[in-house]
């Protein structure tokens, strides 16, 4: 069994830990569907059991080659663990993307493990799924474009709406550092942590894990073309500046942002 390298950031756990078991990876979709009851804020990772369906996901040579030469930056195995996805969840992907990094995981998974996934475009002009049914919405490097627009609070309601009690609001971005205005680092990328779990949290979200498996202390957020001067997109030119050949060499050995990992849940009425 690998050991997974989940870093988490200080704390103890306080509610029942999700344990995901060989025996619910062979498990009939109505016996895996229901999340189980989780409560108060977990820094540490639960003990895992392998997912061979995932891991056949995440190794299949039907994933682009480009795809796969970035798992090292991004972990897809051990955050997708971290989000709690099991088999037989129904997983909903907002703004997959045409290149469709998630979705090229997530959409075989669902479909060998009798889960069902829904990429998402519009959010506020529909979810693809009924109100309260979704296990797990994911949202991949978004929230810089959605915090300048107006957009973040309307979607973040969206998602509330489509989650079961106890669902899954599953969060990678491009991170900032904190105590900056999201309104000045916003255009080049990146977001405050801080700025997104209160986002959330005023949504009706409650933070449940926060991880440091994604994050990239090389990445000081200083680069002359925002975020996407590094890989995987690499802008070497723009309104008239071009990099240096060291320029472009110093920027690619940062590898891809410092990235915050975070697990929102959908509270469960109250008792």
């Amino acid at each position: 069994m690998r050991t997974l390298a989940f870093i988490a950031l200080a704390g103890a756990v306080l509610g029942s830990p999700l344990v995901v078991t060989a025996a619910l990876a062979q498990a009939a979709p109505s016996e895996a569907a229901a999340l189980p009851r989780r409560q108060g804020l977990s820094m540490e990772m639960p003990t895992l059991s392998e997912d061979a369906a995932l891991q056949a996901a995440v190794a299949s040579t039907a994933r682009p080659e480009a795809d796969r030469a970035r798992d090292g930056d991004r972990h897809p195995f051990e955050t997708l663990t971290f989000w709690g996805l099991q088999p037989g969840l129904t997983v909903v992907e907002i703004e997959p993307g045409r290149a469709g990094w998630w979705r090229n995981i997530l959409e075989p998974y669902a479909a060998a493990t009798g889960g069902r996934y829904v990429p998402i475009n519009r959010p506020t002009e529909g979810m693809g799924v009924a109100d309260g049914t979704a296990d797990m919405v994911v949202v991949a490097r978004a929230f810089h474009n959605w915090s300048r627009d107006g957009r973040a609070e309307p979607y973040l309601a969206a998602f509330f709406t489509a989650l079961k009690p106890g669902g899954v609001l599953a969060v990678e971005q491009h991170r900032a550092a904190d105590g900056l205005n999201v309104a000045d680092t916003a255009p080049t990328g990146y977001v405050p942590e801080s700025w997104l779990i209160h986002a959330a949290r005023r949504a009706g979200f409650e933070l449940e894990a926060r991880s440091e498996l994604n994050a990239n202390p090389k990445d000081d957020r200083d680069h002359p073309f925002g975020v996407w001067s590094l890989k995987p997109t690499r802008t070497s030119e723009r309104d008239g500046r071009t990099l240096t050949p060291d320029e472009r060499a110093a920027l690619d050995a940062i590898g891809e942002s410092d990235r915050m990992t975070l697990r929102f849940s959908k509270p469960y009425a109250a008792d």
